[in-house]
């Protein structure tokens, strides 16, 4: 099939949450009219009037006229089923985080659309090749990964599954540079670039948690070092009740001691910035997080619980085992081509998760420590902490020949 076959003129988007709002906000202010379906026909009312919100903000706040606000308020339309969205060349899914779900949307999508049309879902996690798997289109089926707010965030995880076209890649790329986003391509792993680095520094926090910091150290030292918040405080702003229910409908992961904070908290009802209280307190109608006591106590009695004994871990430890944990495993992700260069993990942390912009990027960083130090420094945490610090073959390949990331 040729390129002119996947000239994107026209769009579709499944879901009215939050990311759906983002992403048809997105598509109608890059001109492209879009067909919008939920299941929920009250919650697609709700969306709608949420857009034109949006739309009448920023003209109030002179980013826009009102001509193009009416404009692109026009190019959104409600479709009432999937035999509606047949001429579409593009839809994007944007519903929750259910493989079985999306695939039986998928299916529905694959037997109602043109046979030219682009299917893409915006899973920030799910494996693109299971979605993929239950249609007839393979080579049209893709990752399309905003990162929230939509209409506002800049990056694009662009998610090849082992079928996609280079054909169909190149469209979505063209339309990521229509949208103005920084599209970056990833292969397809669990978490893709971004999340699944994210996974790892998460991981540690949580670690230092349990063995002696609290919140409030560990997002300080990371915002010391220009972070645009900390773990802690990104947790509150998108809702710490979110992993907390996934883990709940797939039984998976909620015994793990390093998430045992996050659960107390959560059968606390600290969901985060939207229920006033989190790792931090917020005062109603604030998003100014302050530190709260009660948490502290709280981690102190969740990390005794399960018998660990708790020592002072000072900033340069937090930063060295967050940052590290960051490198190792971009490390590991570009020794399995899930990322194309170092250049572009870099842009992915520099634009869709808060890196320091002075820093570089995480590989940027490590390229200045010089990679035979960050092995060193690898190897002394593997000592102290586990197997899961060994330094990533890349990292011992790159040290030996003196070379750093961006020659990798």
């Amino acid at each position: 099939m040729s390129q002119a076959a996947f000239d994107i003129r026209q769009a579709a988007v499944i879901g009215a949450g939050t990311m759906g709002r983002g992403i048809v906000m997105c598509l109608a202010s890059a001109g492209l009219p879009v067909l919008w379906l939920d299941n929920n026909p009250q919650m697609l009312q709700q969306a709608l009037a949420a857009v034109a919100d949006t739309y009448a903000h920023n003209v109030r706040q002179g980013r826009i006229e009102q001509a193009e606000a009416d404009a692109r308020l026009a190019r959104i339309g409600v479709a009432q089923g999937y035999p509606q969205l047949a001429d579409v060349d593009l839809v994007i899914e944007a519903v929750y985080e259910n493989l079985e779900l999306k695939q039986q949307i998928f299916r529905q999508l694959d037997a109602a659309l043109k046979p030219g049309a682009i299917l893409a879902s915006n899973t920030s996690a799910l494996d693109i090749d299971a979605i993929a798997a239950v249609t007839r289109r393979a080579p049209q089926v893709l990752g399309l990964h905003f990162f929230s707010p939509a209409h506002i965030m800049k990056l694009l995880e662009v998610v090849r599954a082992a079928k996609t076209s280079p054909e169909v890649l190149d469209a979505a790329l063209a339309l990521g540079q229509r949208m103005g986003k920084v599209s970056v391509v990833a292969g397809n792993c669990f978490g893709f670039i971004g999340n699944r680095m994210l996974n790892t520094y998460v991981l540690e926090a949580r670690k230092m948690l349990l063995e002696g910091a609290f919140p409030y150290q560990v997002d300080a030292a990371l915002q010391a070092f220009g972070f645009a918040m900390g773990p802690f405080r990104m947790y509150d702003v998108v809702g710490i009740d979110l992993g907390w229910r996934a883990r709940q409908l797939s039984g998976v992961g909620q015994d793990a001691p390093e998430i045992q904070v996050d659960n107390r908290l959560c059968e606390l009802g600290r969901f985060g910035q939207k229920s006033g209280d989190g790792y931090y307190h917020y005062e109603p109608g604030s998003r100014q997080a302050e530190h709260d006591l009660e948490v502290d106590a709280l981690v102190l009695q969740v990390s005794e619980g399960l018998s660990y004994r708790r020592r002072d871990i000072g900033p340069e430890e937090i930063l060295e085992r967050c940052l590290l944990a960051l490198v190792n495993e971009g490390a590991k992700i570009l020794q399995e081509g899930i990322a194309r260069s170092a250049g572009d993990i870099d842009l992915v942390y520099l634009n869709g998760y808060g890196f320091p912009r002075e820093q570089g990027g995480p590989m940027s960083w490590a390229d200045t420590q010089g990679l035979a130090e960050v092995r060193r420094r690898l190897t002394i945490l593997q000592a102290e902490l586990g197997e899961h610090w060994r330094p990533a073959k890349l990292i011992e390949a790159l040290a030996v020949a003196g070379k750093g990331f961006a020659q990798a």
